[in-house]
């Protein structure tokens, strides 16, 4: 079944800030758009901001003026919803409430052609169970859109228990040929994307409770260690904590109170106390004018040891060794079997995050996974108490002589990077394994849904097929709790490697 013709008018039900980015997407792809709310003069204010809208695409030359002109006469408020009698699609966007929606739905199917595709554009709530109102669940989809609408391309195509899959490839193809990108995804809690990033905010906020870092030192080692363009802490702001709270809430419930997903009690004072972010003028943040920027922690300068002696293979950090040389300071290699780490001259060791914490060994200071050690601007350090002076010291020198600023973080199993990108990892892994989505449709969906600068696969391929799952294990063993116990499908990836190399122990 191809994508709807552009002569099929398409309905939108809900006139909020979601509701009227879809209908620009439609509209501006050349349909008839009907727009309906139930609140009488909101679908025609609706339709005035999204002409006002149109407007300023001619100003910025992104559209023309005739293209604007045509496609303001496609674009009709309706009185009600018989007035969507002949739509060929309706797209709902109203509010987050399973009651609210079933209703409607019950209401369109009487109203519309027997053909008509119904979609939700839900981000929390079961699309089958909005379906399971319907008389004829096999045309309900979902198709969640990500805000705003018009500007980022993801949509996540959602198919109900009872979705016939000639409905979600018709709306798979409309999505495309309105010039979206469309993943393809079975009905479970969270779809792809708010599933899989649920580890991004909550590993972030961990290690807040846990007292290992602040809030600013947390976002700076994600955006300028791992490669993600905003830290956890300050996206939260920008999305609204009552927000982001809510959907982790309802993803937690959906899976039975899964403890992978377990909300954070530290965002739930925040969300308590008013703190909702930019929008309430604070949050994990300050925003008023005269607030004073939160600065993250940044090591004062040291001096670089002498030389360096690797021990083994450094697996994700391996790159390392060519920039301490580029750096001046003599690398020594010996091949041990018992070791993938950095022996420093104070003979204090320095070793990639691994799930363990620094109190376990003898003076060693673990360094956080980056997803580019040559272009990260910044390292985060994790020692403990028994850590030595001189070790932390020529570990700090160490990474500041190849550029980067340091921070010092307490003595966190995993560190920040290296824990939230391996759950994001398991998560993706387990996704696969349940017939959520394939690992191409799910790549694409964190790329371009959240931003990340890989997807999950990409991520697994590039650690190596055992990584996520070693750290995992280890975090396992400190946290018994199952928050960290690596999924059977990661286990399985990880063993199929071993059983590869002839190696079944």
């Amino acid at each position: 079944m191809t994508a709807l013709d552009l002569s099929s008018p398409v309905a939108v039900v809900g006139t909020g800030t979601m509701g009227q980015g879809i209908a620009q997407v439609a509209l501006v792809a050349g349909h008839p758009v009907r727009l309906y709310d139930a609140a009488p003069g909101r679908a025609q204010a609706a339709a005035d901001a999204i002409g006002a809208r149109l407007d300023r695409l001619v100003e910025k030359d992104r559209l023309t003026g005739a293209d604007r002109d045509a496609a303001r006469a496609r674009l009709l408020p309706a009185e009600s919803l018989g007035d969507l009698a002949d739509c060929a699609l309706v797209v709902e966007a109203v509010l987050e409430r399973l009651d609210v929606k079933q209703e409607l739905f019950r209401e369109l199917e009487g109203v519309v052609g027997e053909d008509c595709l119904l979609a939700t554009n839900t981000s929390s709530l079961s699309v089958t169970a909005i379906g399971g109102a319907l008389a004829n669940p096999v045309r309900f989809v979902g198709l969640h859109f990500f805000n705003p609408a018009p500007l980022l391309p993801l949509v996540e195509v959602v198919s109900g228990f009872a979705t016939d899959v000639t409905y979600a490839t018709r709306a798979y193809e409309t999505a495309r040929a309105w010039g979206k990108t469309p993943v393809a995804c079975a009905d479970t809690p969270g779809f792809i994307v708010n599933r899989i990033a649920r580890p991004f905010y909550a590993e972030a906020f961990a290690v807040y409770e846990a007292q290992g870092a602040d809030p600013a030192t947390i976002d700076a080692v994600l955006r300028e260690c791992g490669g993600f363009k905003m830290g956890a802490f300050e996206l939260t702001d920008l999305i609204g904590q009552d927000v982001n709270e809510s959907v982790t809430h309802s993803v937690w419930q959906s899976f039975f109170q899964d403890v992978r997903f377990t909300p954070s009690l530290a965002q739930r004072r925040l969300v308590e106390s008013g703190r909702l972010g930019r929008k309430s003028g604070h949050g994990w943040y300050d925003y008023a004018e005269d607030a004073e920027r939160a600065e993250p922690h940044t090591a004062e300068r040291q001096q670089p040891p002498a030389y360096v002696v690797a021990e083994g293979d450094l697996g994700p950090a391996s790159e390392l060794l060519a920039l301490i040389r580029e750096a001046g300071i003599p690398v020594r290699e010996e091949d041990e079997d018992h070791g993938t780490r950095l022996v420093l001259p104070s003979g204090g060791q320095l070793a990639l995050a691994d799930g363990q914490t620094s109190v376990e060994f003898r003076d060693v200071v673990y360094f956080d996974l980056a997803l580019d050690y040559r272009r990260a601007t910044r390292i985060a350090l994790s020692a403990s108490q028994d850590t030595s002076p001189q070790t932390l010291a020529e570990a700090t020198g160490l990474f500041q002589a190849l550029g980067k600023d340091v921070s010092v973080i307490g003595d966190v199993p995993g560190m920040i990077v290296a824990r939230t990108v391996a759950r994001i990892v398991d998560l993706a892994h387990d996704a696969v394994a349940k017939g959520v989505a394939t690992e191409e449709d799910i790549d694409t969906a964190m790329r371009l849904g959240v931003n990340y600068p890989l997807g999950p696969f990409e991520w697994s391929r590039r650690l190596g097929r055992n990584w996520a799952y070693a750290l995992l294990d280890d975090l396992h063993l400190r946290d018994p709790s199952g928050r960290y116990a690596p999924s059977l499908a990661l286990y399985r990836h990880a063993y199929a490697s071993d059983k590869r190399e002839g190696n079944t122990s």
